[in-house]
């Protein structure tokens, strides 16, 4: 029985921010807040509402030296806001579920103690997550709450995209391409079937999730038959700071001539590299795109991810058999149509063909009347994503399969290179 006004509120903590959102379940899922407290551990931190109407809406600037400061802020905040008992539950973005976690689940005790022992997969995202589910059991002991898995999506690729080309024992220890920006590309593969077509989403697709965190997927037969990102998210097509693949062995040459220790090598990899240690100056996109006349650092940023980008869609269209659809998504691969155009510059040979005024308006399909390949761009909501999963799973299911995602404008992920 689906309780009068259930809320669900929506966690997506990253390695320095949380966002949030607050949906209401009716008809419709309808988002009703959204926000987030960015710059954790940093002395400009902010905590940000935006809501239904511009009275909800602030930005205030707050002192958060580590995660559980900001999210007990948050919880006051919501506390002082809706009462103790405003929620319905907490959907949690838990960006690795190793082996054993293939669909959203209520999170147990058991599955805490399973993530703990998963950190080492993944130590700049899961102990945060882990402290975000804990602290809202101690706050609110009686809220279910539901984590979804960023690598769910990913979890039976075929054997041949699993499988490291390293000894075979590691491979009982886990140690397999996992995949990540599965929330995302579940979004996208229902909104892709709802506007184009069951068939097209079941044909050949390449889904291009293009953020800070950026990553490409191969789909065929509604299926993801391989990815870019593998046993981490650094792996894959550059990003703002993470380096995407890297010759091996670049870690032991640096070890022999700079000392560098492990540490300082994930370090650079994940926070020092991309488009910030191509061009010296900044990992976001739009900056890059501002200075590329004037800076041949940032210009040569803007190349090699566009080239990069490139070489993947190619690789998935031959690993494919060919391409009829190609999604651009994530905070640039939405909004930077100059981008989109350099990426698919040159893939006629696939069928790709842009229609410029289309592409530098964002439209929904950005490819010409006789393009063999449909290209387009659809906006993703992870959001909603898990707002969808936690009312599934727990039975709030809204009366109609359509959403009201668009009643707040998601400023969060809106910019060129916001969204991970």
């Amino acid at each position: 029985m689906k309780p009068n006004n259930a809320r669900i509120l929506t966690i997506n903590g990253g390695s320095s921010s949380i966002k949030f959102a607050l949906f209401e379940v009716g008809d419709t899922l309808q988002r009703i807040m959204a926000g987030g407290i960015e710059r954790i551990g940093l002395p400009d931190t902010t905590f940000r509402v935006e809501g239904l109407s511009q009275k909800d809406d602030f930005l205030r600037p707050m002192t958060a030296p580590d995660h559980t400061v900001a999210v007990v802020t948050l919880m006051d905040w919501i506390e002082e806001r809706s009462g103790r008992d405003a929620l319905t539950a907490v959907g949690h973005r838990v960006v690795h579920g190793g082996p054993k976690y293939s669909q959203p689940q209520r999170i147990t005790p058991a599955m805490v103690e399973d993530l703990q022992r998963l950190s080492p997969f993944d130590p700049e995202h899961l102990p945060e997550e882990i402290l975000l589910t804990e602290a809202f059991q101690r706050r609110f002991p009686d809220l279910p709450q539901v984590a979804c898995f960023d690598t769910a999506f990913h979890h039976d690729l075929p054997r041949v995209a699993q499988i490291l080309p390293i000894p075979r024992r590691y491979e009982a220890q886990g140690l397999r391409r996992y995949g990540f920006h599965g929330l995302s590309y579940t979004f996208l593969m229902e909104e892709l079937a709802g506007v184009a077509g069951t068939e097209a989403a079941q044909g050949r697709v390449v889904l291009a999730h293009l953020g800070n965190g950026a990553s490409l997927v191969a789909m065929r037969d509604g299926k993801p038959m391989d990815t870019s990102m593998s046993f981490t998210p650094t792996a894959g097509v550059p990003m703002s700071t993470r380096s995407g693949d890297l010759d091996p062995g670049l870690g032991w040459y640096l070890a022999r001539t700079e000392n560098m220790s492990v540490k300082q090598f994930s370090d650079m990899v994940n926070f020092e590299s991309g488009l910030l240690g191509v061009s010296e100056t900044s990992s976001d996109m739009r900056d890059l795109l501002d200075r590329e006349i004037q800076d041949v650092r940032a210009a040569e940023a803007v190349e090699l991810f566009c080239y990069q980008v490139k070489k993947w869609i190619g690789a998935y269209a031959a690993a494919l058999g060919g391409l009829d659809t190609l999604v651009f998504s994530g905070g640039i691969g939405e909004n930077a149509a100059s981008v989109r155009a350099r990426i698919c510059k040159g893939l006629g040979f696939l069928g790709i063909e842009l229609e410029a005024s289309r592409n530098t308006t964002h439209a929904h399909v950005i490819s010409t009347a006789t393009s063999r390949v449909a290209v387009r761009v659809i906006r993703t909501d992870e959001e909603l994503m898990i707002a969808r999963s936690v009312s599934q799973l727990l039975g709030l299911y809204p009366s109609t399969k359509e959403t009201e995602h668009e009643t707040i404008s998601q400023n969060t992920c809106s910019g060129a290179a916001a969204q991970d």
